[in-house]
């Protein structure tokens, strides 16, 4: 028989987001707070990229990934939040509880609001459809880092990073660590996708060989990757590149099981859960933070969202919020995703005053139209790019002048 606990909220998942939203309620006079991580401990991605750049927007510190999850926890401890570790949200009882499992067994928690803020992850080679055997040395960024800075372990000689985005600068930094020269990088865009003063300094540093406007079709080697057949995407024409260590980077997808087993909407765009600017889903009662709700961002922003949702929370717990609804807010074919995918006026402004989204192509001068059924809402050019790869914002004040009940709102990009 499962034992049973009552809190007031409960924080599912240990990362930036989720610390930050516990803090924060706990600051704000929220009595139980419990936040529930499935690894030992607690502070997400960031324990285990041990290079600095963290704590930048949120602190504004640079700082490392170590260090930066360890003040978050201890952040957390101190404002009196409860932390359980090796513990799992496997799924729902009702809407207002779940089934929790660890090596203590397994216990039923019950609360008056539930925050998910689980994250994201990369997709590994099997759900890229690469093909090929497989043989030992194929890791993605997260793998890779919990080997070499987690539990010390060697990886190869000699390895090639899929990928031009922020993590795969971050991958090629852990494989110097590691004493593994990252001799290639490939991405399918004419460029590595990553800011331009992290090209610079990652191509000046470790000097790999870019290949750009290529994709990997084979991995090869039996026992140990012996190299990539990549493809050029203009000319169709193949070559191998020799090595023995390749890292999956990028390509992310929200932690979504838990919310999707709950049948809480999803949005077709971020495939994670559908939220409106204060992280409120479709079910009263159920917040979501951080890059489970879009993926991905950077560990400082995820924090600025969890801080933000709480909040709402807040709100919520004194009787003033329900669950959200409003208009949805989609993005043209020339936007990957949009998020947050609801707007409702009661919600307010999202944090930092920013609606998010990733594109499909470089744009180096966009203009953003809003649209609201056969009416031009807004027209506005930014003065910064949109690129793929990382998350291109917009300035929510392109919205004022939608119409509540006006139907679905649209972005689009030239």
């Amino acid at each position: 028989m499962s034992s049973e606990r009552r809190t007031d909220v409960v924080v599912i998942g240990g990362g930036p987001s989720g610390l930050s939203a516990a803090t924060a309620l706990r600051r704000q006079g929220v009595d139980r707070v419990l936040v529930v991580e499935r690894e030992r401990e607690a502070g997400g991605i960031p324990r285990h990229s041990d290079h600095l750049g963290y704590g930048i927007r949120d602190r504004r510190r640079f700082i490392s990934g170590p260090v930066y999850a360890r003040r978050l926890v201890t952040e957390t401890a101190d404002a009196g939040a409860e932390i359980l570790t090796g513990t799992m949200a496997t799924s729902w009882r009702d809407e207002r509880s779940l089934y929790l499992t660890s090596p203590r067994g397994r216990e039923i928690v019950s609360a008056e609001a539930i925050v998910v803020a689980t994250g994201a992850r990369e997709r590994p080679r099997s759900a890229r459809m690469i093909p090929g055997s497989r043989p030992a040395g194929v890791y993605t960024t997260g793998e890779l880092q919990n080997r070499v800075h987690l539990h010390h372990g060697a990886v190869g000689k000699r390895a090639v990073i899929v990928g031009g985005e922020l993590v795969s600068w971050s991958a090629a930094m852990t494989l110097k660590e590691a004493g593994c020269v990252p001799a290639a990088m490939v991405t399918h865009y004419d460029s590595p996708e990553s800011y331009g003063v992290f090209n610079l300094g990652g191509r000046l540093l470790f000097r790999p060989d870019l290949v750009t406007g290529h994709r990997v079709t084979q991995v090869l080697g039996r026992r140990r990757v012996e190299g990539v057949e990549v493809e050029d995407l203009a000319t169709g024409d193949r070559r191998v590149l020799d090595c023995d260590t390749v890292v999956f980077t990028g390509d992310w997808i929200p932690d979504h099981e838990l919310v999707r087993s709950a049948g809480i909407e999803l949005a077709p765009d971020t495939k994670g859960p559908l939220v409106d600017a204060a992280g409120r889903t479709r079910r009263e009662g159920v917040f979501a933070a951080g890059n489970v709700v879009h993926p991905v961002d950077t560990a400082d922003i995820a924090a600025l969202g969890g801080t933000h949702v709480a909040d709402a929370v807040l709100r919520y717990l004194g009787g003033t919020t329900a669950g959200a609804g409003g208009v949805r807010l989609l993005g043209d074919a020339s936007f990957r995703w949009v998020s947050p995918g609801l707007i409702d006026l009661s919600a307010g402004i999202p944090a930092r005053g920013r609606i998010e989204t990733w594109v499909n192509d470089l744009v180096r001068v966009p203009r953003v139209t809003v649209t609201q059924g056969d009416s031009v809402v807004t027209r506005r050019r930014l003065p910064w790019p949109a690129s793929p790869g990382r998350v291109f914002r917009i300035p929510w004040d392109v919205l004022n002048g939608i119409v509540p009940n006006g139907g679905d709102v649209r972005l689009h990009l030239s």
